[in-house]
């Protein structure tokens, strides 16, 4: 029973030591995909909203397009290492979550994005999480699971280049992208 504790444990010491050392090469990752929300779990959930939601096909285009609207704010920003949706985007969250909700042909994707500040695996890590705190809202404010989409690109597309807390914060954020 020791000797095989002993063995996983090295195990694990050793891929943890050969996983901890990064590249300085930093080359575009692939995207981290993931539902957040099982199917199943909201699956009764979704059909039971999807029954009672008419289908506005077509309808909604001049509320995505309309500036004056909370609907334009399409990027959602966070603090340092934080997953937690800021109290000031909020309102924002809310007004997409309606949105969803009452134009149920309406998909989006969550594109989770971190400063550079951090590994890449921690950083893909953390634009996932971040993504996945949008969708959980989203989906508790009335938009179905299956409308909403995470990726994570970590650290891999900055919007603003610099190393000071100005560019940090524009990169810690999720971009809501919508689709029909």
């Amino acid at each position: 029973m020791n000797g095989a504790i002993l063995k996983a444990t090295l195990f694990l010491a050793a891929v943890l030591a050969i996983t901890g050392c990064s590249s300085l090469n930093k080359k575009p990752a692939a995207p981290v995909a993931n539902s957040g929300i099982s199917n199943g779990e909201m699956s009764d959930i979704d059909a039971a909203r999807s029954k009672g939601l008419a289908n506005g096909a077509g309808a909604g285009a001049a509320e995505l397009n309309d500036p004056k609207s909370l609907l334009a704010v399409r990027v959602i920003y966070f603090d340092h290492d934080s997953s937690n949706i800021r109290a000031d985007f909020e309102p924002a969250v809310v007004a997409h979550a309606a949105f969803l909700a009452s134009h149920p042909q309406m998909t989006i994707t969550l594109e989770g994005h971190t400063d550079e500040q951090g590994s890449r695996e921690y950083n893909l890590a953390l634009g996932e999480r971040r993504a996945l705190a949008v969708r959980r809202q989203l989906v508790l404010l009335g938009a179905t699971a299956g409308q909403v989409r995470t990726v994570s690109y970590g650290e891999e597309r900055p919007v603003a280049d610099g190393h000071d807390e100005q560019a940090y914060s524009l990169n810690r954020r999720v971009e809501i992208i919508y689709q029909q």
